[in-house]
């Protein structure tokens, strides 16, 4: 008995140094974080969730209201008024097949799918548009179209002589004979700035005193220029 009592008392002392030695538990989390100075794999990253995309971005291209097409001349769709040779962008929302450039041809037409020849020289392009749209109406509802002009061709005036910068000139906007001046870059040296002529068609000759108009006298000789008017500084 009192062997067996001393036997019990040995295993049970080699059981708890052992325990002691090897005791199980479950890992610090800390332990387990990677130091700051430390890469991480590419593999353990987490993958960053994609973005989302916006339908209403996909749905169509970027419509401002003003009806400005890339690229377009730096014309009043309300007042310019188209002629052959001017070159036109058509655009109608969402239809391709309608859409597109056109140069004016000599008959002042431009011919258009679906709808053949359209009259575009004396009109503006905010006029063409209205015509074009109702023509349209026979095929596609509520048609949004777009009439930019993209090269003036139609119009210009000339001048010559004394300016620092003499040549053509696109006729855009409506222009007066000062402004004209001022866009050639105003008078050389000896330019005689008291008799400026214009020549204009129907063998018409205008005369202009640039010395008066800038003091505001005789401001009857300030005309708009016309297409093909020819001003010369002697």
């Amino acid at each position: 008995m009192m062997r067996r009592a001393i036997l019990s008392a040995l295993v049970a002392a080699l059981c708890v140094s052992g325990g002691a030695a090897q005791k199980p538990g479950k890992l610090d989390t800390a332990a387990q974080q990677i130091p700051q100075n430390q890469a991480v794999p590419r593999e353990a990253q987490t993958p960053a969730a994609p973005s989302e995309v916006d339908p209403a971005k996909m749905a169509a291209p970027n419509a401002s209201g003003d009806g400005k097409i890339p690229g377009s001349a730096l014309v009043d769709s309300k007042k310019y008024v188209l002629g052959a040779e001017d070159m036109i962008s058509v655009l109608v929302w969402r239809n391709a097949d309608f859409s597109g450039p056109h140069l004016i041809r000599p008959d002042g037409k431009i011919t258009v799918n679906m709808l053949g020849d359209v009259t575009a020289a004396g009109v503006t392009p905010e006029e063409l548009a209205a015509t074009i749209r109702d023509r349209l109406k026979k095929y596609i509802v509520e048609p949004d179209v777009t009439v930019s002009v993209t090269t003036v061709n139609s119009k210009r005036y000339f001048i010559q002589g004394e300016v620092n910068k003499p040549g053509e000139y696109k006729l855009m906007v409506p222009t007066q004979v000062l402004e004209a001046l001022v866009n050639a870059g105003g008078f050389r040296d000896f330019a005689n700035q008291r008799d400026i002529r214009i020549m204009r068609g129907h063998g018409q000759r205008l005369r202009f005193n640039y010395k008066d108009v800038i003091k505001g006298k005789h401001m009857e000789q300030n005309v708009y220029l016309e297409q093909g008017d020819i001003i010369i500084v002697r």
